[in-house]
């Protein structure tokens, strides 16, 4: 792995607001929703839903065998970027960047997906590490690596704005449509205290980078739109989802939409991309697993 130093003084484009310790966020909270999706993105996860509000069969076509086959294997080439504060260089480890390596692809190798780990830049910047107002989109700049479908996570270890991640949604940079600015912005914030044997409780095993890795391959949350009504997060087998969930409220199972058709009325507390504690994430469910593929295909695969 490559350590590289890069000093430079600058701040956050996405998020203003003042800097948040990690012993302040109490729960976790993600920046990503459907206010920040393409019109290409929303028209694809709209065409690909069954149901009331969801789009024909011949748009749900696009799912092809490829993308639906449980033995098709993506493997998407991976830079991790630790961005600290000068006083908080120690807080990630050198052996904390394979480990959260070994998270994302236990997490994702049931649903043929697994990451490569191209390299690991190692970055000084207290301006970048806290995402100070303006600075984001030209650290982002600076430090960006590969293509389109390289995913590039940047971890800070003093991420501004009371969340632990946020990620971008894919979005149609082919065929004419190719923009600066969303191809130098692709790509994960993560507190790097989230890491596996990161300094926040409850969420130090590395999920937090599981969650966000989800976004970037096309999932919106299983509680998108906060209703049990409507589209939800335009995928058909994850249950409807009032709320987030905080913690891991199993017993009894929460249900905030219990008047809901179907046999499955539990809340997708396991799934992970709702809200839960890293020890209460498992897994996601078919349809999710079949929506990234196509996801990926579509947006990032050949860009």
């Amino acid at each position: 792995m490559v350590k590289q130093l890069l000093l430079a003084s600058l701040g956050l484009w996405f998020l203003a607001g003042p800097s948040y310790q990690a012993s302040t966020i109490s729960r976790f909270d993600c920046g990503t929703d459907t206010s920040h999706a393409s019109e290409e993105f929303l028209n694809t996860i709209k065409g690909l839903q069954s149901g009331p509000t969801g789009g024909s069969h011949a748009s749900r076509a696009v799912l092809s065998a490829r993308e639906t086959s449980n033995d098709t294997v993506i493997t998407v080439d991976t830079v991790f970027h630790i961005v600290a504060k000068t006083e908080s260089k120690g807080d990630v480890t050198d052996d904390m960047p394979q480990a959260q390596l070994d998270t994302l692809n236990e997490a994702y190798k049931d649903y043929g997906i697994q990451f490569n780990l191209v390299n690991v830049s190692w970055n000084s910047n207290d301006d970048w590490a806290t995402g100070a107002k303006g600075s984001d989109l030209d650290m982002k700049k600076q430090l960006r690596q590969g293509t389109y479908r390289t995913l590039n996570i940047y971890f800070q270890t003093d991420l501004a704005g009371g969340v632990l991640g946020r990620c971008t949604l894919p979005a149609n940079i082919a065929n004419g449509r190719s923009d600066p600015t969303v191809y130098n912005n692709d790509g994960c914030n993560v507190n790097a205290n989230t890491m596996p044997d990161g300094t926040m409780d409850g969420y130090n095993k590395g999920k937090t980078a599981v969650h966000e890795t989800g976004h970037w391959l096309g999932l919106l949350h299983t509680f998108e739109g906060n209703s049990c009504d409507g589209p939800g997060d335009y995928i058909d087998d994850t249950p409807y989802e009032r709320e987030s969930t905080d913690g891991c409220p199993d017993s009894p199972p929460k249900s905030t939409c219990p008047d809901q058709p179907g046999s499955d009325k539990d809340d997708p507390i396991h799934n992970f991309m709702d809200y839960s504690t890293d020890d209460c994430y498992t897994g996601f469910t078919q349809r999710q697993h079949d929506r990234m593929h196509h996801m990926y295909n579509t947006f990032r695969d050949g860009n």
